[in-house]
């Protein structure tokens, strides 16, 4: 892929979607410290990733977040993106931010609220913002109940459908399909599909992805961008995390 340049994370992006699937790897602070991420990054970047996220939906927010994103941006050259879990989740250090309303939220606080809270302060450290439509597909998990979501049921994919082509026409150049970090299962395929076939801008789909052939089957149903990340976290070791990373991305652009 080409060489990423400050403000200009989405036009790699779009560029890299030309080419091929895209693998973004998801690193939350709370589980992660700025040394084990630093290997992570270093890791990822060698074996072909495309981008790395940071951020979670609790705790990852001040010093604790600058810290991870400042190691990863010193020992790789790969874009880091922000991935909020509310207003806080903002820092200086970063590329991008996944500048995101969660549509399916009950709570205007995660659709509108958090964004204007942290608006001025992304404008002010000039973090790129890329504006994202992020959906919560049932069980959601964590971010699900911190969100506060009605998550989309998993057997109803129009619904997620619609909401999907709804953020297209509200102006999100993404779309987020969540079935929540560690869940058991990921986003089904023929809900994947029926999004992808409504929606003309990229799909992104995270949340309960383990394996490499998950992670195929996933690309072939529409996805164009997979995060994965609890697989790699939980690995247990760096030798292990590496095996893993290797097969997941594999999955993704094999």
């Amino acid at each position: 892929m080409m060489e990423v340049r400050k403000g200009k994370v989405e036009s790699y992006i779009q560029e890299g979607l030309e080419n091929g699937k895209l693998h973004f790897v998801l690193l939350d602070p709370d589980d992660v410290d700025p040394e084990t991420a630093r290997k992570i990054a270093e890791m990822s970047e060698e074996i072909g990733v495309d981008a790395i996220m940071v951020g979670g939906s609790t705790g990852a927010e001040g010093e604790v977040l600058d810290n991870v994103v400042r190691a990863i941006k010193e020992n790789s050259d790969l874009p880091v993106i922000l991935f909020p879990g509310s207003h806080g989740g903002i820092s200086r250090y970063a590329d991008a931010i996944f500048f995101m309303s969660l549509l399916n939220s009950r709570n205007p606080f995660f659709i509108t609220g958090a964004q204007a809270l942290g608006a001025f302060q992304v404008k002010r450290y000039g973090v790129e913002p890329i504006p994202m439509a992020y959906l919560i597909i049932e069980p959601g998990e964590t971010v699900g109940w911190v969100g506060d979501a009605k998550p989309i049921p998993r057997h109803k994919p129009k619904i997620a459908a619609a909401y999907a082509l709804a953020g297209q026409y509200l102006g999100m150049r993404l779309v987020y399909l969540e079935a929540g970090s560690g869940a058991e299962k990921p986003v089904p395929r023929e809900m994947i599909s029926i999004v992808r076939k409504v929606i003309d801008v990229p799909l992104i789909v995270g949340g309960g992805i383990r394996t490499g052939e998950q992670a195929r089957e996933i690309v072939k149903a529409g996805a164009d961008i997979v995060v994965t990340g609890t697989a790699v976290e939980k690995a247990g070791s760096l030798e292990r995390a590496r095996t893993k990373l290797e097969e997941l991305n594999r999955g993704i652009k094999s």
